[in-house]
């Protein structure tokens, strides 16, 4: 295959750093200031089981349903006379104790899919989930500020739907060194040095050209700006305390990114459900604990909201596998220096009122929190970004 050939019909992906293959080519806009607010978004990928990690313990219907996985008061935090954390959550029961935390209970949407893909994708597009958008609502922040691929940045090795606008995207970044690396590679310096070649413009290929050269220049903006600055070394060593490391190093060092995403993977417990969730909270606290000291020791803990979510929740009943099965409506944790409602936002759910499936419905549509963040934190205009105009909350 010819090299021109060969461009036309592939994506740039060095592994650090993502382009589709049809993303227009960086506009050289001035790029509007939008304030030093900054989101850290984490994803608890495959369902956590909400139920189990803030527990009504008080309530018979959680036992008669969870006969063998129902967490037992020993087993529990006591944040009120009727609810505990997870123990494996004690890390995070300290932030909870300082008015770090607000838990949001019920959280969901209408008509919800039970599938990880495509809850996943409404999740991260805010769309209806009968709705389907080829941009998730950070790429639309993007795309309404016209900001650099720099604003946003995934820590993963390729771009989320989450990170993709109509006409920009954020980065995929591992580690500042690395994709400053990548792009000295052979294979890419020949294609940038290749821009007076007359097959670019005879097949169109500016864009790819554009595309590269501004991602080596953010690549270098990122490296230059991080390679000063060293993250606290009490992070754990597994892959999620190793992300949050470096959204620390970045948002410590000073780059221009106001919005971070990060995931834990494994919460898809159909089986065997207690020790998996045990083991995945408690990496999940102690690195969130870490984090937020590494941003508190750098004085940058007051600008920065974190936002946890999972794509949905467990079914109420267990099933006969010690597990749970896909659910629905969840809860949701925000965590920030300045929250306006710290603790328990809103009541846990009410187990005399299922859906017709067994499954939690849902109070609080999840865009209500993206319309919040947007509107009160980031201070856009939520309902262009969004596509909609829904209801603020109060957390922030």
């Amino acid at each position: 295959m010819k090299r021109r050939d060969f461009l036309k019909q592939t994506t740039f992906a060095s592994g650090m750093f993502f382009v589709p293959q049809f993303l227009k080519a960086f506009e050289q806009i001035p790029t509007k200031t939008f304030g030093n607010k900054k989101v850290v978004i984490i994803q608890l990928k495959g369902g956590n089981d909400g139920l189990n990690t803030v527990v009504p313990f008080r309530n018979d219907i959680y036992y008669q349903q969870r006969a063998n996985i129902a967490l037992q008061q020993t087993d529990l935090l006591k944040i009120s006379d009727e609810i505990g954390l997870h123990k494996s959550l004690v890390d995070l029961q300290k932030l909870y104790d300082n008015g770090f935390v607000s838990i949001i209970n019920n959280v969901g949407y209408p008509n919800p899919n039970l599938s990880h893909f495509r809850s996943t994708d409404i999740w991260q597009t805010a769309s209806n989930s009968n709705e389907y958008l080829q941009n998730g609502w950070v790429g639309r922040y993007l795309d309404y500020t016209k900001a650099n691929p720099t604003k946003a940045i995934e820590v993963d090795e390729s771009l989320s739907l989450l990170l993709k606008g109509k006409t920009q995207n954020g980065l995929a970044v591992t580690d500042a060194k690395t994709l400053y690396n990548s792009l000295k590679e052979p294979f890419y310096k020949s294609v940038i040095n290749a821009n007076t070649d007359a097959h670019l413009n005879e097949h169109n290929l500016g864009y790819l050209y554009n595309t590269m050269i501004d991602a080596k220049s953010s690549a270098k903006y990122i490296f230059e700006k991080t390679k000063v600055k060293n993250a606290s070394n009490n992070y754990p060593k597994n892959l999620f305390g190793k992300q949050l490391k470096t959204i620390s190093q970045f948002i410590n060092s000073g780059i221009d990114t106001q919005v971070f995403y990060a995931g834990l993977t494994g919460f898809d417990t159909h089986a065997n459900q207690q020790n998996t969730q045990a083991r995945l909270l408690k990496m999940y606290a102690e690195s969130m604990t870490v984090f937020v000291e590494d941003l508190q020791k750098n004085n940058n803990f007051d600008d920065v909201l974190i936002l946890t979510f999972s794509e949905f929740g467990r079914r109420v009943k267990q099933n006969e596998s010690n597990g749970t099965d896909h659910g629905t409506a969840n809860n949701v944790f925000v965590i920030g220096k300045n929250l306006k409602k710290q603790g328990l936002y809103n009541n846990l759910p009410n187990l005399n009122d299922l859906d017709a499936n067994g499954n939690l419905k849902h109070e609080i549509d999840f865009r209500e929190i993206y319309a919040t963040i947007l509107d009160k934190w980031l201070q856009v205009d939520d309902a262009t970004i969004l596509n909609k105009s829904f209801s603020k909350l109060k957390f922030v």
